[in-house]
């Protein structure tokens, strides 16, 4: 049983990574949630819908005990299974100027985005090497790559993913995995409903937000055998919003 996990995988660009993958029907889905259980069960029974198979993981990608342990337990339970894609997507923001941000907003996005990579990717790294295959996607970000006012948590978390994609990409590459970062600008999901759309469209040259479907497409592409040259990439999908 070949099998993709994507980390926060129950709702906005992960639901829908989960959903464009049930469309090729090449791996049996392994969506990550922490807390929303409706969520997950709701991109579980579409994925179903669409032919696919699929189960959910309840962790919190931050927390390296608990991964450590759902995953191990998992493994094995399914010890002919073998992941061959990881989709690196659960993150959270706690936005807010520099000079008023808390420890624990400043953690706890640290805590999700670049521990959860960590913790993730670590748990199945010898794996992937042993089997020789494998294709690593961390959703990373517009703030990222040029930096956010009022996300400099996030910011900082999201640069620290990017310097780690470069990296494992060159230490993996021998082994046929490739390790690459797919950066979204603003894309219409519940994380941005909150922003004022109307004035941000003024910063977007395509002049929209961009659907979670279309960063979907491009995550597919990278964890296909036709992406296999490329590696070590931050491809951005934002409307061409560049710094």
């Amino acid at each position: 049983m070949k099998c993709a996990l994507v980390t926060g995988g129950s709702r906005g660009i992960g639901k829908a990574i989960c959903l464009r993958f049930a469309q090729d029907n090449n791996y049996h889905l392994l969506i990550n949630y922490q807390s929303n259980l409706q969520a997950a069960q709701d991109t579980l029974a579409e994925v179903i819908a669409l032919g696919a198979t699929g189960e959910l993981l309840a962790f919190n990608v931050g927390d390296y005990d608990e991964v450590s342990q759902v995953l191990t337990a998992w493994t094995e339970a399914n010890p002919k299974a073998v992941v061959e894609v990881i989709v690196n997507n659960a993150g959270i923001t706690r936005d807010g100027l520099f000079m008023w941000m808390t420890p624990s907003d400043w953690k706890q996005v640290i805590d999700t985005s670049l521990d959860g990579f960590f913790n993730v990717t670590n748990f199945f790294i010898q794996k992937l090497l042993r089997n020789r295959y494998g294709r690593i996607i961390n959703m990373v970000s517009v703030s990222g790559l040029k930096g956010t006012a009022g996300q400099t948590n996030y910011s900082a978390a999201k640069g620290a993913v990017i310097a780690a994609t470069k990296a494992l990409a060159q230490e993996v590459a021998k082994r046929n995995i490739t390790v690459n970062a797919v950066a979204p600008g603003f894309i219409k999901t519940e994380m941005t409903a909150g922003l004022d759309e109307g004035e941000l469209i003024k910063l977007v040259p395509a002049n929209r937000f961009g659907e979670a479907e279309e960063v979907a497409e491009l995550v597919a592409f990278l964890a296909s055998k036709k992406a296999s040259y490329i590696t070590g990439e931050v491809i951005n999908i934002n409307g061409g919003i560049y710094s």
